[in-house]
């Protein structure tokens, strides 16, 4: 079967097997031959090769006779999907004894496209003798594409035909950068045969040079940094006065004391809203409307209104709850509809969409307020 995939890279990519001997196939059966040759649609030939594409297929013919290891193959060349050293193993194994698979895949990669053939032949891995040559070229000779041209030209026999300057240039920075070349010698590890760790190279650095030395451009930076948080602290303190609603997380223990800022809260099961002033809204915050109070915060808020209610404290210290969403409001098991209003009591048990809140009052702050309009009250 080694003739029939020379035969298939009629491209010129291969003109040699793999070492490895390969013991000649045994002959398909009749019956077999009958129906592969039946079958001529491309798209059934395709659909037979399951997960192997023939792009696949192409890649690992070109990477055994590269390096004929199929481990440093599963190891080096990206297939279109994750397979194991054993699925590479068993597809090479079928390529080369399976007649009817071989001939199918050889169907397959003899449609595929000019450009697809090019780009499959350029990620070729690079054989040891192709490596060999490359890591003659001195590390500090600061080689230029016309050095690995005239590479190229000198051993054309000893490259892959779809080689060009730029890769072997590529492929030499990255076995100098592995420390791969001939004139490159590893550094020993220190401390015997211990690897370097953090807690080691911490200790190598001389803190004293460091000291020395200024890094203006770091300096600049963590300047604007700071100039930006700056600016945005002050920004966040002038709008403080623009927060008229609190969110607190309940922790299951008793709820504190109203503070003196605090006019009522709506405790959910999740969280309770803290009302610092005498009007806010309720609903759903989404990106273009944005409300005081967020009832999604406490539970699933999709069958609310994006503006579901409004919640006002009168002069007079009572609270009234106005409903302009689609849903109605219940206040204490009463429903109110689209466009009314309710008064509320301390420990009002309001629902909304199955979202279930008590309304509690601060009395103290209330009654102070109510003093204060009595006092206004024209007698």
């Amino acid at each position: 079967m080694v003739k029939d995939y020379v035969e298939v890279l009629w491209w010129g990519q291969v003109s040699k097997a793999p070492s490895t001997p390969v013991p000649p196939s045994p002959a398909p059966a009749p019956g077999l031959t009958k129906r592969v040759k039946k079958s001529k649609q491309p798209l059934q030939v395709t659909k037979d090769l399951g997960r192997w594409k023939p792009a696949d297929d192409l890649l690992l013919i070109n990477a055994v006779l590269q390096t004929n290891d199929l481990t440093s193959v599963h190891l080096g060349v990206k297939f279109s999907c994750r397979f194991t050293l054993r699925e590479v193993q068993e597809r090479w194994y079928a390529l080369l004894y399976d007649p009817v698979i071989s001939k199918l895949a050889c169907q397959a990669m003899r449609q595929l496209h000019p450009e697809a053939i090019a780009a499959i032949q350029s990620k070729a891995l690079f054989s040891k003798a192709e490596e060999q040559l490359l890591s003659k070229v001195g590390s500090t000779s600061q080689p230029t594409l016309e050095t690995f041209q005239n590479l190229l030209h000198r051993h054309p026999d000893a490259f892959y035909l779809a080689r060009t300057a730029k890769a072997l240039q590529t492929h030499w920075q990255l076995m100098k950068q592995y420390y791969l070349l001939e004139d490159q010698t590893v550094q020993p590890l220190p401390k015997g045969d211990q690897v370097l760790n953090f807690s080691d190279a911490e200790d190598l650095i001389d803190d004293s040079k460091l000291k020395d030395m200024r890094d203006e451009v770091l300096e600049h930076e963590l300047t604007v940094a700071d100039r930006r948080q700056k600016r945005e602290i002050r920004q966040l303190e002038q709008e403080l006065h623009k927060w008229q609603v609190l969110v607190d997380s309940i922790t299951g223990m008793s709820s504190p004391d109203f503070d003196n800022q605090t006019l009522a809260v709506l405790r959910g099961r999740m969280v309770r809203y803290l009302m610092r002033s005498r009007e806010i809204t309720l609903g759903r915050a989404t990106k273009d409307n944005q409300i005081d109070v967020d009832l999604s915060l406490e539970g699933p808020a999709w069958k609310i209104s994006r503006k579901q209610g409004v919640i006002k404290l009168k002069n007079n210290g009572d609270f009234f709850i106005a409903n302009e969403g689609r849903r109605p409001i219940y206040i204490d098991g009463r429903p109110v509809l689209c466009g009314s209003k309710w008064r509320l009591s301390n420990n009002s048990v309001v629902e909304i969409a199955s979202l279930r809140f008590v309304f509690l009052i601060n009395q103290d702050l209330i009654a102070l307020i109510r003093a204060e309009a009595a006092k206004i009250a024209p007698q």
